[in-house]
């Protein structure tokens, strides 16, 4: 699992407390569905545990007995705090993958949480309680792949196009801004901003700015030697202060602080 891209914040400290896996999904879904992932904990007997995390530029499936839900991107830092034990079952999508499901524009599920009927009907409902209540790993996976796989859309090539303009985000460090895409691209910057719109949920400014945020965050937690400025520089903010301010508020702590505490 690669924990960059993830998000996990403070994850030496988290993986006290939480176990977690990832699972890919019946190759037929592979456009659609990044992982399948799951989290297990049992904190009886101890403080409740907050995990923070930086939201990727995807829609989950998050199944768990009495909190079953369908989450749209989340733009600021998405927190969860562990108590007891538990479990929960999610399926990640592509960024562009949940739009043919959906069949409208996934902006509407931006910074919102709602329930699996609303979105999926009762059948998705009935997925969420069989697989939430099930102490058997694959059949997890299978109840998935079939639930999915009964409602496979017709192809969408906008899909693959989204899909591969996000990793090339994700994956190139050279990529601060728009202006960036569009040339390695071809595709203006309307275009790209309806398509992102309609697909993601999110601007491509958004995207860019939160792998940014991701990389920088998993470079300080591996505890290299960073010259602020220069990575500031090198993420395309304007300078040190600026990005400083964009990364204490998403994270929560500036910069030295967090690599501190992520040691």
């Amino acid at each position: 699992m690669d924990l960059r891209s993830a998000g996990i914040l403070n994850v030496r400290a988290g993986r006290r407390w939480w176990d977690n896996a990832i699972h890919p999904p019946a190759p037929e879904l592979a456009e659609l569905v990044e992982h399948y992932w799951e989290v297990q904990w049992d904190l009886r007997g101890h403080e409740p545990y907050t995990q923070h995390t930086l939201s990727n530029a995807s829609v989950h499936f998050v199944m768990e007995r009495g909190r079953s839900r369908i989450q749209g991107v989340t733009t600021g830092r998405f927190t969860r705090v562990l108590e007891g034990k538990g479990r929960v079952f999610g399926i990640k999508f592509r960024p562009a993958g949940f739009r043919p499901f959906l069949k409208s524009s996934v902006s509407a599920l931006t910074d919102r949480i709602l329930p699996v009927q609303e979105v999926l009907g009762s059948d998705g409902d009935a997925l969420a309680e069989e697989v939430a209540s099930l102490e058997d790993p694959p059949r997890r996976l299978e109840l998935a792949d079939t639930f999915l796989r009964g409602r496979l859309p017709a192809p969408d090539p906008t899909v693959h196009t989204v899909n591969r303009i996000v990793e090339l985000i994700v994956n190139s460090r050279s990529i601060t801004k728009v202006g960036d895409v569009e040339e390695l691209v071809d595709m203006g910057k309307r275009t790209l901003q309806r398509l992102f719109h309609e697909y993601v949920g999110v601007s491509p400014k958004w995207v860019i700015q939160r792998y940014r945020l991701h990389d920088a965050a998993g470079r300080l937690a591996a505890g290299e030697n960073l010259d602020l400025a220069a990575l500031a520089l090198d993420l395309g903010y304007f300078d040190q202060p600026h990005f400083v301010r964009a990364f204490k508020a998403i994270v929560g702590k500036a910069p030295a602080e967090y690599a501190r505490s992520a040691k």
